[in-house]
C-alpha cells in the first residue's frame, strides 16, 4: 500500500484505534466546533472549501443513475468508540463497483443528529459507509435513520457499544454490512467531502433515499455515548448538481 493511501486512511479513521486519552484537535463545540476547523492547523484549510458536504439535498437534477452495485460479502470485524463517532471496522472482502472502478468497504461510522438534511429536515441519526480505491479515491454511502420501530440488527450491535471512550472490541455478532441497508436502493448522487478535519474533496456521495428505524432508546443509547451532537452542519452547495 501507498504511503500517500495509508496517510489517506488514517486521517478517515480507517483501523485507526484511539488509545485512551487521546486529544483531538478538533471537535463539535466551543473552541474546536466546526465553524472553527479552517483555523485550527494549515492542514484544514480545506474545510472552508466550495465543496463540502453535508449539504441540504434540495433542489435536483433527473439523471439516469445506474443501479448501485454494493457486493458486500465480508463481515464486521471490530467496533470502536474513537471519542468522535462510533466506527465499526469490516474485514476486507466487501466493495461498491461506481465509475467503472472498485471502492473497498473498510468501516461504517455513525452521527446523531445526521449530517445531510433533506428538503430541511433533519433526521435522528446517519450512518456512513466508507469506501476507498486502490489509489486512495473514497466513496460514501449514507444512510438515514428516523425514531421509530426497534432496529433488530442495531439491537445485535448495541450490545457490544464500547462505553469507554478508545477502546476497542471484537464483534461477536459479525453481521454483513448488508444487514444495515434499506431495501430500496435509489439514490441521490454528488460530489463533496469528508465530514470531518481534513475535510478532503472529491469524495463521491450516494446518499439513500429509503429511510431506515431505529427506536428512541436505539438513538438515546448512541446520542448519550457521544456526550454530545457529533454532526457537522449543513455546508453551501454553491454550483454544484445533485442529481437523483
Amino acid at each position: 500500500m501507498k504511503r500517500s493511501l495509508l496517510a489517506l486512511l488514517a486521517l478517515v479513521g480507517f483501523n485507526s484505534f484511539a488509545a485512551e486519552g487521546t486529544q483531538f484537535d478538533w471537535g463539535y463545540s466551543k473552541e474546536t466546533a466546526p465553524e472553527q476547523w479552517s483555523k485550527i492547523k494549515p492542514e484544514y484549510q480545506t474545510c472552508e472549501g466550495l465543496n463540502q458536504a453535508p449539504i441540504n439535498i434540495d433542489q435536483t437534477v433527473s439523471a439516469q443513475l445506474p443501479a448501485l452495485k454494493l457486493n458486500y460479502s465480508s463481515k464486521a470485524d471490530t467496533i470502536i468508540n474513537n471519542q468522535r463517532t462510533v466506527q465499526i471496522n469490516f474485514a476486507a472482502g466487501s466493495n461498491l463497483e461506481l465509475d467503472h472502478k472498485v471502492f473497498d468497504l473498510k468501516q461504517f461510522h455513525l452521527h446523531s443528529p445526521s449530517e445531510h438534511t433533506i428538503q430541511a429536515k433533519s433526521f435522528a441519526m446517519e450512518m456512513h459507509f466508507v469506501h476507498v480505491t486502490e489509489q486512495g479515491e473514497l466513496a460514501v454511502v449514507a444512510v438515514m435513520f428516523e425514531e421509530g420501530q426497534e432496529n433488530k440488527k442495531l439491537k445485535q450491535l448495541w450490545k457490544e457499544l464500547p462505553k469507554k471512550s478508545g477502546n476497542t472490541v471484537q464483534l461477536k455478532h459479525q453481521d454483513l454490512a448488508t444487514a444495515f441497508l434499506p431495501e430500496k436502493l435509489d439514490y441521490y448522487r454528488f460530489n463533496g467531502s469528508l465530514t470531518t478535519p481534513p475535510c478532503s474533496e472529491g469524495v463521491r456521495w450516494i446518499v439513500l433515499k429509503e429511510i431506515q428505524q431505529a427506536s428512541k432508546q436505539q438513538i438515546q443509547a448512541f446520542s448519550s455515548l457521544m456526550e454530545h451532537p457529533n454532526n457537522r452542519p449543513v455546508q453551501p452547495t454553491n454550483a454544484r448538481l445533485v442529481l437523483e
